[in-house]
């Protein structure tokens, strides 16, 4: 899968962009070179969406049904959810939140979004971590222009972020596609984390702990984008409020 985000629209960790990057022979690309050589690693099967100049979504469905890792992408009310892996306690969930049997990962997780997002009575931390599985999703609301996106904290999926050319945020679980187009601009997306356009990066296990920035160094020596750890000395200021007033905002403040 493929995910591509104006810089108005996703604001990722500076950390992640690397002065590196314009200094080698590798040079960043636009994100339309980067869909590019999506398609081009990918060329059957593949869907893609564009919404003018804020966001591009790919999708390519797996050659086998019996792969290792689900693949879904889908919509609902203009907000669109890929997905990657599964989650053991799909029937449960659906059933909490009075959804259908049928309801798969991926509607699923637009549904969990839509209650966050019209404040629902969770943090977006907690609604998160009561996912049990092997799982990778982005989900973005094209009216509002906001991007939701997690990573399992298992390790059981593989996910990369990184910074174009023109600024853009790019993630996707093809490696080879983000390191050619994010030159040294890159890393593997925290385990256990999630990440929102207006509430930043944080950890939704350890959601009272801020996340460090650790530099990546390549083989080269070159400084590559950086990981985050979860910082077990140092605490947010906030306390998390509960109830109605539980939103976005309040991720912010982390």
């Amino acid at each position: 899968m493929l995910a591509i985000f104006h810089k108005a629209f996703a604001h990722p960790p500076e950390e992640l962009n690397s002065p590196a990057s314009y200094k080698g022979n590798k040079k960043p690309k636009v994100p339309e070179e980067t869909l590019k050589d999506f398609l081009s690693h990918h060329p059957h099967n593949n869907c893609t969406m564009s919404f003018a100049n804020a966001a591009v979504l790919a999708y390519v469905r797996p050659d086998q049904p019996s792969s290792v890792h689900q693949r879904l992408f889908c919509g609902l009310d203009d907000i669109y959810c890929l997905f990657l892996g599964s989650l053991n306690n799909l029937s449960l969930l659906n059933k909490q939140y009075g959804l259908s049997k049928g309801t798969d990962e991926a509607m699923f997780v637009i549904e969990a979004y839509k209650t966050l997002r019209d404040r629902g009575p969770y943090p977006a931390d907690q609604v998160v971590k009561d996912l049990d599985g092997s799982f990778a999703f982005v989900v973005y609301d094209s009216k509002t222009g906001n991007v939701f996106a997690a990573l399992g904290s298992d390790g059981g999926v593989k996910l990369y972020w990184g910074i174009a050319a023109d600024g853009s945020v790019v993630i996707s679980d093809d490696l080879e596609v983000i390191k050619e187009g994010c030159a040294k601009s890159f890393a593997p997306f925290p385990t256990g984390c999630m990440f929102h356009s207006e509430g930043g990066l944080m950890s939704f296990e350890h959601p009272m702990n801020k996340l460090k920035a650790m530099p990546r160094i390549d083989s080269e020596g070159a400084m590559c984008g950086a990981n985050f750890k979860v910082d077990k000395f140092t605490r947010v200021n906030s306390i998390p409020r509960v109830g109605s007033q539980s939103n976005w905002m309040e991720w912010d403040q982390h």
